[in-house]
């Protein structure tokens, strides 16, 4: 009798499927949505291969339809610092747009990859015609200061337990990443660059997180069982 367990299906979203989950995409009114459709496109990004490196210049706003990719800095020695990852529903990439300045980090797939572009034109144009849209995106970067805020000050106060902790919950915040489901297809190498520490203490670390209760390691990625009890953890 084979043992073999069944490879869990990744998440992966459509196009449109993208645009109807988006806080930001339903409100406009139906000459933007039709906007949208028409100029939006699709891109693979291969395992280890950048959707786009520091100092780029930005041409598209970005949302994450499949698989997992981390933003980064690299220095010239080797050493880098993630700065969290982008899983499926994330649009990531405004503060760039609007700052019009070249691009400050790279964004580098953990594994292949699917994400939709909108082209800088058009983002513009929604950010001057849509009043929605300036509401989404003051609420977005909002949100990703107070996340990276906290992420400075875990890197300096917390243990290594805390830090992977702090990366899984990360995965769920509400509006950064929508309709994250609590099943994570992710690699312990994979929340180890997320999380900023060397695989074996992320691997010790998701151990003892498991021994607390606050989620499963299974065949094919982790399950967070306690998100709340996660996310009381690092607090």
């Amino acid at each position: 009798m084979s043992t073999t367990k069944p490879a869990i299906k990744a998440v992966s979203l459509t196009v449109a499927q993208l645009l109807q989950r988006s806080a930001w995409f339903p409100p406009l009114d139906e000459a933007a949505r039709e906007r949208v459709l028409d100029e939006i496109r699709e891109v693979e990004v291969a395992a280890g291969a950048a959707l786009c490196r520091r100092g780029d210049t930005p041409l598209h706003w970005y949302g994450t339809l499949e698989g997992l990719l981390k933003w980064s800095i690299t220095s010239s020695d080797g050493r880098s610092v993630t700065f969290g990852g982008l899983s499926v529903g994330s649009w990531f990439g405004e503060g760039t747009l609007l700052r019009g300045a070249p691009r400050s980090a790279d964004v580098i797939a953990l594994r292949p990859s699917r994400v939709a572009q909108l082209p800088l034109e058009t983002f513009e144009w929604l950010h001057r015609t849509q009043r929605g849209f300036d509401h989404f995106l003051l609420q977005q970067l909002n949100e990703r200061l107070h996340w990276f805020m906290g992420n400075y000050a875990a890197h300096r106060l917390l243990d290594a337990d805390s830090q992977v902790a702090r990366a899984l919950a990360g995965l769920f915040h509400p509006w950064l990443y929508p309709g994250s489901e609590l099943h994570l297809q992710t690699s312990q190498e994979e929340i180890a660059n997320l999380s900023g520490v060397s695989r074996q203490r992320c691997n010790a670390a998701l151990n003892r997180l498991k021994e607390a209760g606050f989620l499963r390691i299974e065949y094919g990625g982790i399950t967070v069982i306690d998100l709340e009890g996660l996310r009381r953890f690092i607090e």
